[in-house]
């Protein structure tokens, strides 16, 4: 009898144990090298390759391995599981076994150098488990947000996400896009055990209410967007060792570092809720951000923190706190602004966490309408608390973006590291709703005198029985002021433009569709010579055998449509040697047809490096520099207001067959500010590796913002290399701040472009990079003008040429090193001084140059016609 009570028992032990066995090995980490058939340490944990047997993951197709062709920078704590990538030009899946659960999901990625695939070009998709979690996406558009928005110098990139799983299976799919490939360097599925990681949180109403909701995750997942330690104290993987979590200091994002100290206290510190004790490492509650104003009687300020964040989805902000200092309830007692919604009236950490020294933690929900693209958290006084000392603290932060419908997928502008276009952070005008509400009554006075003019074009229209379109989103040319017709074109009625006003006579011939596509053979592919988001580029041959450039608008998408347009503005008031001509237009079949002079030698940049171009010497780059600073300084002061070019890029400088640059692309430049106005206030748009930093924090631009670009383009025409180039070391990786390191230690000719040795003198270097630097000061106003920048590359240029000529006055033709010797005496702009040369023949080619210099120093070349000071 007891035998038989036995069995069932042993047997029922036995299962038991399989259970247990089984639940334990799939809550282990699973960390995964891909691209690899070997096991490697790396950041003191062990991963495995994704081609090792029994790893407990499937690959439905291997694409194949990639390993880097350069070094991997040395700074990096996972820098040698980066040093392989697996690739796929299909779509493939990596299908995990695991257990029913949350986890935390990790995938990195560094853009490594590859013969034959460029990483930095790459665009694909990434699923799990049906929920889309990247789209169109390119990792190093990203990085270069992260390094504009946060100063980041990170060249890889972990996206983490959290996921409530309630299969058995767990599977990530990566999906290249067309004509491009998907890769992967390494992934991280991390179980979280305790159940109630995300359990409840608070909904942001803006009422202050503190009753929590139920928070469901099931099939739902979270983007972990930022994880910060409140202080100047990283916590870093290692001291996280449940889920090995990098937490950054906070300094970058707060709005003003003044309004808070850091208080530290790591005496006795422990969880308010030992259940809750992975939700962060207790060193994120040993130090804190508090008030500097705890003293005062009045409190003025908050403390507030800026993140940038993608528009249209809810967000779970984690507040984590732990009462360092006070030994008490109602001494420390503050408000919790989140999107300057009070999240919380009067919070008390003592009260809350339940004494001091007690970590805790507070879960805040808001949704974010499509129009808010940052989130604001602000801690401050709290006037109806009666508190000894209202001030605030706050020991760590974390912001999760949850899924909606199924996708956590952002696609966002482009930034193009080369030639693309970055839309920056939308404005800040959401925290002026006192100022906005006043414009209302005038908004809407404004709108009714709009819809009478609009009225009253169309009545106009009708009779000049306009062109149709077929398309609805499409306005053909002729709605935007038809340019004026010439001998080969009939005259055209000019209607109202897109904002409602009498557009303006504008010049070129117009062009049948005939024309147009006989010079491009039906514009054949063969004949793209560049491409936008407007359409294509096509080279094409006109009947009378003159080569043109025929931009060729998409009717199906609205995308650069409006950079297309300002093009149009632009190109039809200003002429000049060094602009881009616009030659004509066609309107037919609803087609928006431009066409433009022919640039025979291309873009500045296929010359400086990535064609199989010849090399530009030292006098053809400073011509080149001369005539785009010409163009621009005419942009400049062209017209009353003058012109703000704001993509100034080696590929918008264009060089035609002698080489003369010209400057191209208006397609975002803006008019410039009223006279009695410093600046034009915008959104930000530019290249990225170009963009002013004082135009992208503030949203003002001016014309120094030109400048700061140029400057960039100078250092480039120098060094010859990409203005952003993840794959270098990180210290080399944004050629600005590269260079000028490099010139602000007198060193510039120790980065030149190799092919340039022993070709221009150093002291013409010295010039052109002291002006460069200038270009670039943090503050605009510290900038010279586009006039001072072509008096001092004049200036370069004669310096150079002097140096060229003492080879054949002198019989015996000095040294480089000796030739900068004798001309350590030559002046810089407005700092001219008399300075005896020696009595040579080469000598007195340079005290000639200087000479003339003094004589013209009050002068700045005329950008308006060829002049220039010679």
């Amino acid at each position: 009898m007891l035998l038989g009570m036995e069995v069932p028992f042993l047997l029922s032990l036995v299962f038991l144990s399989l259970l247990i066995a089984t639940g334990e090995a799939q809550s282990k980490p699973i960390l995964i090298n891909c691209g690899s058939d070997s096991t490697i340490p790396a950041g003191g944990r062990t991963w495995v390759g994704d081609l090792v047997a029994g790893n407990n993951l499937t690959l439905s197709s291997p694409g194949f391995n990639a390993s880097a062709v350069a070094a991997v920078d040395r700074d990096l704590a996972l820098g040698s599981l980066y040093r392989t990538a697996r690739i796929f030009n299909a779509s493939s899946n990596y299908t995990f076994n695991v257990s029913a659960g949350n986890y935390y999901i990790r995938i990195h990625f560094y853009p490594f150098s590859l013969e034959g695939f460029n990483m930095n070009e790459s665009v694909f998709d990434v699923t799990t488990n049906g929920l889309r979690l990247l789209s169109k996406y390119n990792v190093t558009e990203e990085i270069a947000r992260k390094k504009l928005e946060s100063n980041s110098t990170d060249a890889s990139l972990v996206k983490e996400y959290f996921l409530s799983i309630s299969s058995d299976m767990l599977w990530i799919q990566f999906v290249p896009a067309s004509k491009s490939f998907a890769y992967v360097n390494a992934m991280e599925v991390l179980p979280v055990l305790d159940k109630s990681f995300f359990e409840s949180a608070i909904k942001v109403d803006g009422g202050g209410g503190h009753d929590p909701s139920p928070l469901d995750l099931l099939d739902r997942g979270m983007e972990t967007m930022y994880r910060v330690n409140m202080g100047d104290n990283p916590v870093k993987p290692e001291q996280d060792p449940g889920l090995w979590r990098s937490w950054e200091s906070d300094a970058k994002y707060m709005f003003s570092l003044s309004t808070a100290s850091t208080t530290t206290n790591s005496s006795n510190i422990s969880y308010a809720d030992i259940s809750h004790s992975s939700v962060a490492p207790l060193q994120v509650y040993e130090d804190a951000r508090v008030m500097n104003e705890n003293g005062v009687v009045e409190k003025k300020f908050n403390m507030s923190w800026e993140f940038g964040i993608h528009p249209n989805f809810e967000y779970l902000v984690r507040l984590h706190f732990c009462e360092l200092n006070f030994t008490a309830s109602n001494l420390r007692v503050f408000r919790i602004y989140i999107n300057l919604k009070i999240a919380f009236p009067n919070y008390d950490v003592f009260q809350r966490a339940g004494g001091k020294d007690r970590a805790h933690h507070e879960d805040f929900l808001d949704n974010v309408s499509e129009q808010v693209d940052t989130l604001w958290l602000q801690l401050g006084h709290d006037s109806a608390a009666s508190a000894l000392a209202t001030d605030a603290i706050l020991n760590g932060l974390e912001i999760f973006k949850l899924s909606k419908n199924g996708n956590l997928a952002h696609v966002s502008e482009k930034i193009d590291t080369g030639a693309g276009v970055f839309q920056g952070k939308g404005s800040k005008g959401k925290t002026l709703w006192i100022g906005i509400s006043a414009g209302v009554a005038s908004m809407i006075t404004l709108s009714v005198v709009c819809v009478l003019i609009f009225f009253f074009c169309c009545i106009r229209q009708k009779k000049t029985a306009p062109v149709k379109s077929s398309h609805p989103a499409w306005r053909p040319l002729v709605l935007h002021g038809a340019l004026a017709s010439t001998a080969n074109a009939h005259a055209v009625k000019l209607p109202c433009n897109a904002n409602g006003q009498m557009a303006a006579n504008r010049t070129g011939r117009r062009f049948s569709i005939v024309e147009i596509r006989t010079a491009t053979g039906n514009f054949d592919e063969s004949l793209v010579i560049g491409t936008g988001g407007f359409g294509n580029v096509y080279k094409g041959q006109l009947q009378d055998g003159d080569w043109v450039a025929i931009k060729r608008a998409n009717p199906h998408s609205q995308q650069g449509l409006a950079e297309f347009e300002t093009e149009i503005e632009i190109l039809s008031k200003l002429r000049h040697r060094h602009l881009v001509s616009l030659i004509g237009y066609c309107e037919e079949q609803n087609e928006m047809i431009l066409v433009y002079e022919y640039m025979a030698n291309g873009t500045l940049r296929s010359h400086l490096y990535g064609r199989d171009l010849p090399t530009l010497s030292w006098k053809q780059r400073l011509e080149a520099c001369i005539g785009a600073a010409r163009g621009l300084h005419y942009l400049h002061t062209g017209l009353e207001r003058g012109i703000i070019h704001r993509d100034i890029k080696t590929t918008n400088i264009l060089l035609d067959e002698n080489l003369v640059a010209k400057m191209a692309d208006f397609g975002l430049s803006k008019t410039g500010p009223m006279l009695d106005h410093t600046h034009v206030s915008t959104a930000v748009k530019g290249s990225f590796g170009y963009l002013d930093p004082e135009y992208f924090r503030r949203q003002q631009l001016t014309q120094k913002s030109d400048v700061y670009s140029f400057g960039v383009v100078l250092f480039e025409v120098v060094c010859a290399r990409p203005v952003i180039n993840p794959t270098l070391p990180k210290d080399q990786i944004n050629l600005a701040e590269w260079a000028a390191r490099w010139q602000q230690q007198g060193s510039l000719e120790a980065i030149v472009d190799p092919r340039l040795r022993g070709n221009y003198s150093l002291e013409s270097l010295k010039k052109f990079g002291e002006i460069a630097l200038k270009c670039l000061a943090d503050q605009g106003k510290n900038r010279p003008t586009l006039g001072e920048v072509l008096w001092h590359l004049e200036y370069v240029l004669q310096l150079h040429e002097a140096y060229m000529r003492s080879f054949d006055a002198d019989s015996s033709p000095r040294s480089e090193m000796e030739f900068a010797d004798m001309s350590l005496g030559l002046p810089m702009i407005m700092e001219v001084e008399e300075t005896a040369c020696p009595e040579t023949e080469g000598s007195k080619i340079i005290h000639d140059v200087k000479t003339k210099f003094e004589g013209q120093c009050s002068k700045v070349a005329d950008g308006g016609d060829d002049s220039s000071i010679s």
